[in-house]
C-alpha cells in the first residue's frame, strides 16, 4: 500500500465525530415510548443498546488517560446492570431526560474518544479483550460500535441505520484486515460483524477485530 493510501485510511478523532453525528441524526425525533423495542437481534432493548454505546465510547477514552494504560488491564470502576439480561455498564442515561438526553451523553462520550486519541502519542497502547491496541485503533473501534449499534437500534425504532460507506471502510481497513471488500463497504461491515448475511456469504455466527497497530502486522 502506498504511502498516500496508508494516510487516506488513516481512523482518528474526526472520524468518530463523524461516526456518532450519524447516530444521532439516525436515533433523534424517536417519541421515548418506543426505546423498550428489542435492537436488532440484540438481547437488549433500544435504550440499553445506546446507552452500552455510550459506555464503550467512554471506557475507550479512560484507558488513555492513564499514565501507562499497559499496566492498568480495566479502569476499576463499578460495573452494574439494569436486569439480569441488559449490559453491564459504568454509565446510565438519565430516563427523565429521554432519549434525546441519552444521545447526548453518547455525542459527550464520543467527543472526549475523538479528543483523547487525537491528543496521545501514536506509539501508546493500551490493552482491549481482543489485544493491545493504539490510538487510531481505539478510534476505529469506536467508529465500528457506533456504526453498528446504531444499525441494530435503528432496526428496533424502524429508521435507516446503513453505516456510511467511506467509515464503514475506515473501520474494516483498520481492524478487519480479513476481510474482503465485497459489494459495498457498508454491507461488508456489516456482514463482518455479523448483523447480515446472504446465501452467497453465509451470516457469521462469531468474529473479532484486530486491533494491533498497522505497522506490526
Amino acid at each position: 500500500m502506498s504511502g498516500s493510501e496508508m494516510a487516506d485510511v488513516l481512523v482518528g478523532g474526526k472520524h468518530v465525530r463523524e461516526a456518532v453525528a450519524h447516530c444521532v441524526k439516525t436515533l433523534s425525533g424517536v417519541p421515548s415510548s418506543r426505546w423498550g423495542a428489542r435492537a436488532g437481534d440484540l438481547e437488549w432493548t433500544c435504550w440499553e443498546s445506546l446507552e452500552h454505546l455510550a459506555d464503550d465510547l467512554l471506557t475507550y477514552a479512560l484507558r488513555f488517560g492513564l499514565e501507562n494504560p499497559m499496566d492498568v488491564p480495566r479502569v476499576p470502576l463499578r460495573l452494574s446492570s439494569d436486569r439480569a439480561a441488559g449490559p453491564v455498564n459504568v454509565i446510565f442515561g438519565d430516563a427523565v431526560a429521554g432519549p434525546e438526553g441519552l444521545l447526548t451523553a453518547v455525542e459527550a462520550c464520543g467527543g472526549l474518544l475523538a479528543s483523547v486519541v487525537d491528543s496521545t502519542a501514536p506509539d501508546v497502547l493500551a490493552p482491549h479483550v481482543f489485544g493491545a491496541s493504539d490510538p487510531e485503533g481505539f478510534a476505529a473501534m469506536g467508529v465500528a460500535e457506533t456504526l453498528v449499534h446504531t444499525y441494530d437500534i435503528a432496526l428496533g425504532l424502524e429508521r435507516d441505520g446503513v453505516p456510511p460507506d467511506d467509515l464503514s471502510r475506515r473501520a474494516l481497513v483498520r481492524l478487519f484486515p480479513d476481510v474482503p471488500l465485497t459489494d459495498d463497504a457498508s454491507s461488508t461491515l456489516l456482514w463482518a460483524t455479523g448483523r447480515i448475511g446472504s446465501p452467497e456469504r453465509p451470516r457469521r455466527t462469531s468474529w473479532r477485530w484486530y486491533g494491533a497497530p498497522r505497522p506490526s502486522r
